[in-house]
């Protein structure tokens, strides 16, 4: 298969708690990962896109994807 490139909107739940709350953020993440983040990755499918994404953002820190896109 061919890479094509897909646009992945991720954020981080645990900052976007924090900062709802009113709370120090302990991540060591900036308050920004409260918002949405787009990030472009290669992959040949969606899901590839997803696992490429989660293995450099991972769920057990907080992070959240919320749309994989094709561009």
């Amino acid at each position: 298969m061919v890479a094509k490139k897909f646009e992945v909107a991720i954020f981080n739940e645990i900052v976007k708690k924090s900062v709802r709350e009113a709370e120090k953020n302990r991540t060591g993440l900036s308050d920004d990962w409260a918002d949405v983040h787009y990030i472009e990755v290669n992959a040949e499918t969606p899901e590839q896109a997803k696992a490429r994404l989660y293995n450099r953002f991972p769920q057990a820190r907080g992070f959240v994807i919320l749309e994989v896109r094709e561009m």
